[in-house]
């Protein structure tokens, strides 16, 4: 039996969460990675601003890697896939979440409006597969 893994949010050449240091996010910092400081995880290319968080990476991927793919976790507690902007994130119980923002508007609000809800919905889409692309 083929597992087939989830969708990541990647761009084209297959790097994750436009390029930022996923472990940076944890000391409450949004931060670009380095293009030859990487690591892959479930078919995704991070990057990572030093070599130290890129070995807590590897010691620890699940533990740092964004939930939902690295897709908005808004949308994902509605059913969606959608893109982030990946300087709009939060880290809530060990977990980094990752929310749209641009023309559409900022959905981290929506999202901390009722998290707990939001949460449970996203964790039920994202585990049974019972979420859509957006067009």
């Amino acid at each position: 039996m083929i597992e087939l893994t989830k969708p990541q949010n990647t761009d084209d050449s297959g790097v994750a969460i436009g390029g930022y240091d996923p472990v940076a996010y944890f000391s409450g910092e949004a931060q670009e990675g380095v293009a030859s400081i990487t690591a892959s995880h479930e078919g995704a290319t991070y990057r990572f601003s030093s070599e130290a968080n890129r070995d807590a990476f590897i010691q620890a991927p699940g533990r740092y890697a964004p939930q939902y793919g690295g897709f908005c976790a808004t949308a994902m507690s509605e059913g969606k896939i959608f893109e982030v902007d990946p300087t709009n994130f939060k880290v809530s119980d060990e977990r980094l979440f990752l929310f749209y923002r641009g023309e559409a508007g900022d959905t981290l609000p929506e999202w901390n409006a009722d998290e707990s809800n939001r949460r449970a919905s996203a964790d039920t889409h994202w585990s049974d597969d019972t979420y859509i692309e957006h067009e």
